[in-house]
């Protein structure tokens, strides 16, 4: 740029270096992004011999999956399935989002045990907070692990009775109770009647159900409405009907002891100071 006296003046132009800002927050935010999805990826992580086998591509042999989601569902198995005796636990689940931290050890809130005299039967009670973006990779990824052939899946669910939609008056002595939903190739009859229009199943039981119609598994979904929002005895023997027909695969507790029971509901004392 030349001035009146004719000297040649370097032009600074803002407009280039808002460009190169621009593209440096754009590189750094796609970085953020990769970084992001790379931790909210879930991970399975099997026993050596399961791996080993997977490796060799030879997948789980599986007759029986049984998924429990939700702390009534998930404590239910553990009352009613004890895992201590006749269990192996065989991998976990880790899962890194917004509500819930990765856990690299066996304690993980998503675990997988099999059956020591039935290696086909496989359980996971899953207790943690699973996105939305992380339904399809948690059910791919499993499903994945698993031999479809004659498979069947029974999945446990827990939903408030808030949720439920109907024309009908709802009391609250009705609660809690048991809905069904289940894929075209599950041919047996479900424990309880099938959930109604317009009611619909969402997070992993629905990611499931979903998986399982497109690649044609034997599914059952049981959802279980409750007005108790915690653990609850009550809730948990609704599921019981669930797996009657499993008693003959496995060994069920049909009447477990007072004190189990206490030991997977949480006593809620509720304290007021109105008085005081």
């Amino acid at each position: 740029m030349a001035t009146f006296f004719g000297e040649v003046l370097s032009v600074y132009s803002r407009a280039v270096e808002e460009d190169d800002e621009e593209l440096d927050e754009n590189e750094e935010d796609e970085e953020i992004h990769r970084e992001l999805e790379e931790k909210r990826e879930v991970h399975l992580h099997w026993s050596p011999e399961v791996t080993e086998s997977l490796k060799s591509g030879n997948k789980l042999q599986c007759s029986d999956f049984i998924l429990a989601v939700g702390d009534n569902a998930a404590r239910f198995l553990s009352v009613y399935i004890p895992t201590s005796e006749n269990w192996d636990a065989v991998g976990h689940a880790s899962v890194w989002n917004e509500r819930s931290r990765a856990v690299t050890s066996e304690e993980s809130a998503c675990v997988f045990h099999r059956h020591k005299n039935n290696p086909s039967v496989l359980i996971c009670r899953a207790t943690c907070y699973i996105a939305e973006d992380q339904l399809f990779q948690w059910t791919e990824k499993v499903f994945d692990c698993l031999q479809h052939r004659q498979l069947n899946v029974t999945v446990l669910s827990d939903s408030s009775v808030a949720e439920y939609k109907t024309a009908d008056y709802l009391c609250s002595s009705s609660a809690p109770f048991l809905r069904s939903l289940h894929t075209a190739a599950y041919r047996d009859r479900p424990v309880c009647q099938s959930l109604e229009q317009p009611n619909i199943i969402t997070g992993l039981p629905a990611a499931v159900l979903n998986h399982c119609e497109v690649h044609s598994i034997a599914t059952v979904v049981y959802q279980c409405y409750s007005d108790v929002t915690g653990p609850d005895s009550v809730t948990m023997e609704t599921f019981k009907p669930a797996l009657t027909k499993l008693g003959k695969l496995i060994q069920l507790d049909p009447s477990p002891s007072t004190d189990v029971l206490r030991k997977f509901v949480r006593a809620t004392n509720i304290q007021s100071n109105l008085y005081i």
